[in-house]
């Protein structure tokens, strides 16, 4: 069953959605005849990922030009949520994300400042612009209907590096473990304020998309990987749940697994242990048994 949120005739924003996971959200969310505005800084990847089925729909697709680190494109794009949409959201998925590298050694820290602009501002910058909208809607649908009709849905990108922290990209995970705070943040709050808005974080597990090599001439998806489609099948089901933290697994991780990694990363502080223990050689050992162990 699909979330309330999911509703013919409701209207969605989604960052980053011109390809990968923000794509097979789209393409989801048009085929339950919501109305998608897709913002991407390359908005004409969309038309050539969208099958022959899928542009029947175009009438449902507006497109959106924008750098999620630009505040002035969030007003813009407001503006335009404004005008197409009657200021009405049911569906906001912050989704646009970078991976670049990043290490203390270079002496340059404009990757980590561009990594932070996209992957935590651009968060930062989509919630203060579009919740006012969200929360309007929410209001509106809950006092004209009742309120159990209401069905508003803020989706949230993160990443399994935000939580277990792997070493070799600092930024990468420092930006996502912020994303991780701040949706945490926003879940407690609306709790209370807005109680018919629900907020969800989407944790991704291996996945098969332009980040991780999507599209590159004659490589084909490895065998331990997800489509974005499973993804956001996955999504669909724990939003219907009302889960906030959506964990995915893929074909070489499963959810037990997941849940064994990230005890063990936060004992590495309730046990005072050296940081990231898991990677540490003369630790290898007895993470991987202590991960065996685990009761959870």
């Amino acid at each position: 069953m699909a979330p309330p949120s999911f509703q013919k005739g409701n209207t969605a924003l989604i960052t980053g959605g011109a390809s990968g996971i923000g794509l097979a959200l789209a393409t989801r969310l048009l085929s339950y005849g919501l109305r998608v505005l897709v913002a991407d800084k390359d908005v004409s990847r969309l038309s050539s990922s969208l099958s022959p089925a899928e542009t029947e729909t175009k009438d449902l697709l507006t497109t959106f030009e924008m750098d999620v680190a630009n505040l002035e494109d969030w007003n813009r794009l407001k503006a335009t949520i404004d005008e197409l949409f009657d200021g009405k959201l049911n569906v906001l998925a912050l989704n646009a994300g970078r991976y670049l590298p990043t290490t203390f050694t270079n002496p340059d820290p404009t990757n980590f400042y561009e990594t932070m602009q996209t992957n935590l501002f651009g968060v930062i910058n989509g919630v203060t612009t579009m919740l006012p909208l969200v929360q309007q809607t929410s209001l509106s649908q809950t006092s004209s209907a009742g309120p159990s009709s209401c069905s508003c849905s803020i989706i949230i990108t993160g990443s399994k590096q935000g939580i277990t922290n792997p070493p070799a990209n600092p930024a990468y995970n420092a930006s996502k473990s912020a994303v991780k705070t701040l949706a945490e943040h926003l879940s407690f709050d609306l709790s209370t304020s807005h109680p018919h808005i629900s907020v969800h974080l989407l944790v991704p597990g291996w996945t098969f998309t332009g980040m991780t090599g999507a599209g590159e001439k004659e490589k084909e998806k490895p065998a331990g990987a997800w489509w974005p489609e499973q993804v956001v099948e996955y999504l669909e089901g724990k939003m219907a749940e009302g889960k906030f933290y959506v964990i995915c697994p893929d074909n070489a991780v499963t959810e037990e697994m997941d849940k064994r990694r990230m005890a063990w990363a936060m004992g590495d502080v309730v046990e005072n242990r050296p940081p990231l223990t898991r990677w540490r050689g003369e630790w290898k050992e007895k993470a991987e048994e202590g991960m065996k162990g685990l009761d959870v």
